[in-house]
């Protein structure tokens, strides 16, 4: 078959692994997100361009890319994509989002701060939707929405993530999250009422691997403040983070959404002029938003979201 034949179709699946490779980059990493072994990923592809009779990827240095042709077949590939979301949910309307299953994969502070709030909304009343939650980071929770596993994710955006009108998913803004700084008692600033970042540049900090979304955050307002931060310490836990603050380990930016903190010892300054913020939203698969459990989810979410006074404007 090639494209000008009257039986000219496409298998579905196989664009996907196609959008795949050209988001990651090598056949190995594709494999390993989908679950599949490199042979197969290469022998679908394969196969695809036999079919098209058209080549769709190039070698470059260890990895690939797609050729012109692959391009303009995954340019199509996103609107069928949505295109079969939207024809899911419309099967599926006739349920008034009652019942069903819906996954969601989330960072922690948001579970606390709306998905929480919202589960139990939700099951008060819609009893027959079952709600599955599972912790994610925002690079992970968007690599399970990608592959099906989850169905809402509620994220922040960072860099290297998807652009607001990335034509894939649909978009709920929920919440600003502005960040403060943390420090000891008897820090020397720990008595002013709010402190300029700069005035930090000599301390040694705490924070979050560095392709964490808060670091990431972190690491952008410093170099805003015209400094690189000495990051001694890493962890991804909140109260752990306020622990080694708390002995002097260093200082840190923490987001409102983290508090209240355990640890004593500490005190939270705001900072002097515009402060770094995470932008918290929802997302779905696009089209997947019209599938009516999964719209019930994205509105109960917008709804605690929009009570809390840090709700995105």
């Amino acid at each position: 078959m090639s494209v000008d034949s009257e039986n000219f179709t496409i298998d579905l699946r196989r664009l996907r692994l196609l959008r795949e490779v050209d988001r990651r980059g090598t056949v190995a990493a594709t494999a390993t997100a989908l679950h599949l072994t490199p042979s197969a990923v290469s022998q679908q592809l394969a196969g695809l361009a036999r079919e098209l009779d058209v080549p769709l990827l190039e070698r470059v240095g260890r990895g690939v890319r797609l050729t012109g042709q692959g391009r303009v077949l995954l340019a199509h590939a996103d609107a069928v994509a949505a295109q079969l979301e939207m024809a899911r949910a419309d099967l599926l309307a006739f349920d008034a989002g009652v019942v069903g299953e819906v996954r969601i994969g989330s960072l922690a502070s948001a579970i606390a701060a709306v998905v929480g709030p919202a589960l139990r909304r939700l099951h008060r009343d819609r009893p027959g939707l079952r709600l599955l939650v599972r912790e994610r980071e925002p690079v992970s929770a968007l690599v399970g929405l990608d592959a099906g596993d989850l169905d809402v994710v509620v994220c922040v955006d960072h860099p290297g993530g998807p652009r607001r009108d990335d034509a894939r998913y649909d978009r709920v803004d929920l919440l600003t999250d502005v960040l403060d700084v943390l420090v000891p008692t008897d820090h020397p600033l720990a008595g002013r009422e709010e402190v300029e970042l700069a005035a930090l540049a000599r301390d040694g900090w705490v924070a979050a691997a560095s392709d964490d979304a808060c670091a990431q955050i972190t690491l952008a307002a410093c170099a805003t403040a015209g400094f690189a931060p000495d990051v001694r310490h890493h962890t991804q836990d909140w109260d752990a983070l306020a622990a080694l603050v708390a002995a002097g380990a260093g200082v840190a930016l923490i987001p409102r959404l983290a508090h209240p903190l355990r640890p004593e010892g500490l005190r939270v300054l705001p900072l002097a002029g515009p402060s770094p913020a995470r932008s918290i939203y929802a997302a779905t698969r696009a089209g997947r938003g019209s599938d009516a459990p999964t719209a019930a989810v994205l509105e109960e979410l917008r709804r605690v979201a929009a009570e809390r006074p840090d709700a995105t404007p």
